[in-house]
């Protein structure tokens, strides 16, 4: 009697155990996918196109003149600040899209197929790189036409890297409210009502030292204040290893604290 071969049903690919290895394939194929619907709708990346530019232009030639006396001296403070700022920025589309997918049913779609249940996460997450990237070197290229000049390619190369790390790591508090929100306009406006005080109540637009001494107690233990530093100085040459250091290590607390909590919340809901 020939035995017949019953072809595999996705229940079955289910049951097999998922390794490591194609946990993180099927993640950067999600990362894939959230790539492809930018470019179907590039109108996405008007936040990190479009805003790095309409800003630097406006912030440097509106106040310029009236904080540094002058454009040209202006652009070492306000350059790091306008990047800094965009970036970070960007980093709430990750729990904007997350909660308007998680609306749609998409990631009930998911759910039914043979694949690991964190990689829906794990790959919006991996996909904004890419726009911190787009906002990164346009808000460079930009500054650059401008006439800033940063003092070496290696130090505005590891100000860039610093800046897309910090970003990635914030982008977890944002996925966690994703994940926990009502819709995607809640999620959206809490995130700017974080973001904008601590972005506008530090040293990226303004020195420290001119702003009331409340605000500049604020400043100075602001976390952006200390990215920001760091920022200026790579691009500098000064030195910024404290600040640096500094960045980083809020950036880890931030992972250590909200990644568990974004995937503990997007696991009960997936």
């Amino acid at each position: 009697m020939t035995a017949v071969t019953l072809p595999r049903t996705p229940a079955a690919s289910a049951a097999r155990p998922l390794t490591l290895a194609t946990t993180i394939n099927q993640s950067l194929t999600m990362a894939w996918r959230g790539i492809l619907k930018v470019r179907r709708t590039p109108e996405q990346l008007i936040d990190v196109t479009v805003q790095p530019i309409v800003f630097t232009l406006m912030f440097t030639y509106i106040f310029g003149g009236a904080i540094a006396g002058s454009v040209q001296s202006y652009l070492p403070t306000i350059i790091p600040g306008i990047l800094v700022q965009t970036v970070i920025t960007a980093s709430t589309v990750t729990g904007v899209q997350l909660r308007e997918d998680m609306d749609k049913g998409v990631f009930d779609r998911f759910r039914s197929l043979p694949i690991a249940r964190i990689a829906p996460l794990a790959g919006a997450l991996v996909a904004d790189v890419l726009r911190y990237l787009i906002a990164t070197t346009l808000t460079v290229v930009v500054g650059l036409i401008m006439g800033w000049r940063p003092s070496s390619v290696g130090g505005t190369i590891g100000a860039a890297l610093l800046v897309i790390v910090c970003a990635w790591a914030l982008s977890w508090i944002f996925a966690y409210f994703g994940v926990i929100g009502r819709s995607a306009s809640s999620v959206q406006g809490i995130s700017f009502l974080i973001l904008f005080p601590l972005t506008f109540l530090s040293n990226a637009f303004v020195q420290a030292d001119t702003l009331p001494a409340p605000l500049k107690a604020f400043s100075d233990i602001n976390p952006v204040s200390h990215l920001v530093t760091a920022i200026r100085g790579l691009t500098s040459g000064a030195g910024a290893g404290s600040d640096v250091a500094l960045a980083l290590a809020g950036a880890a607390v931030v992972v250590a604290v909200f990644a568990p909590l974004a995937v503990r919340a997007y696991m009960r809901k997936a």
